[in-house]
């Protein structure tokens, strides 16, 4: 994976959504607001982004998108139950019509046994209140790990709008 291939993902992003008729928001933990970056990137990037918020920390979470204090204690930050949370409340606040998210250990850092590094959870939602999660592990340092997400979490946004 490179930025070129991003690049490529994000623009395939971008078409998918526009041929939809959707908007995405975008909540970016350990990615730290690479998804939108690279759809604001393109001309034409209104079209297809609501917003992104970057929730780095956990206050920060609870505050931006309503993930409760109890996902976090039961869960952590880095688990699917917080990831879904995370693209819940982007949709609450914003005026999108999916979300994604983000949230993982990105290294080199910070892993334990039960959450190594490399290990990211993804949440995609919709205003049907569908949510789905998925969660990787990733090899490589913290920006191939980095980008990996940045390419998994695009890659559902397509999966799931269709081809």
């Amino acid at each position: 994976m490179n930025e070129s291939e991003l690049i490529q993902i994000a623009e395939q992003v971008s078409n998918v959504l526009r041929a939809h008729k959707q908007r995405l928001a975008t909540v970016e933990s350990c990615t730290g607001g690479w998804v939108a970056k690279l759809l604001t990137d393109l001309s034409g990037s209104s079209d297809v982004l609501d917003c992104g918020f970057v929730t780095y920390s956990n206050g920060a979470k609870q505050k931006m998108v309503d993930v409760k204090l109890e996902t976090l204690e039961q869960f952590g930050a880095v688990s699917k139950e917080t990831a879904a949370e995370m693209a819940s409340g982007a949709l609450r606040y914003s005026d999108a019509s999916v979300s994604l998210s983000i949230t993982g250990v990105a290294g080199p850092g910070g892993g334990t046994d039960s959450k190594p590094v490399g290990m990211v959870c993804f949440g995609w939602a919709n205003r049907q209140e569908l949510v789905e999660t998925d969660t990787c592990h990733f090899e490589g340092d913290r920006n191939d790990v980095r980008m990996q997400s940045v390419a998994h979490a695009l890659q559902g946004v397509v999966s799931r709008l269709g081809k």
